[in-house]
């Protein structure tokens, strides 16, 4: 049986891609912090202080697009990147999960 086809990454400057991946590197620090998924403090704090780093790159590649004049953040095709980098599991990880006692 063959694994699921995840869509095509569209088409992105450097830059965009940069920033792609560097939101997601943030995204998943925070899930990994999220109080209400559990985990343990020392696996909390390392991923607080991995956090730091990832929000340095992530500003830093937005910066980027904005020197290279890229004023525009076109949310379509930047939101199909995410959606085929997995975005949507793992920006689930940063909310809260559904209340299973109701």
């Amino acid at each position: 049986m063959r694994p699921p086809e995840w869509p095509p990454l569209p088409a992105l400057t450097r830059a965009e891609g940069e920033f792609i991946d560097r939101y997601l590197d943030v995204v998943d620090q925070v899930g990994r912090i999220n109080p209400a998924r559990g985990g343990d403090t020392y696996a909390a704090l390392r991923a607080a202080q991995a956090l730091a780093s990832h929000a340095r790159a992530l500003r830093n590649a937005l910066a980027l697009m904005h020197e290279r004049g890229e004023a525009r953040i076109h949310a379509g095709t930047l939101a199909r990147a995410l959606r085929a980098l997995d975005g949507e599991r793992r920006s689930g990880r940063v909310t809260l999960p559904s209340d299973s006692s109701n």
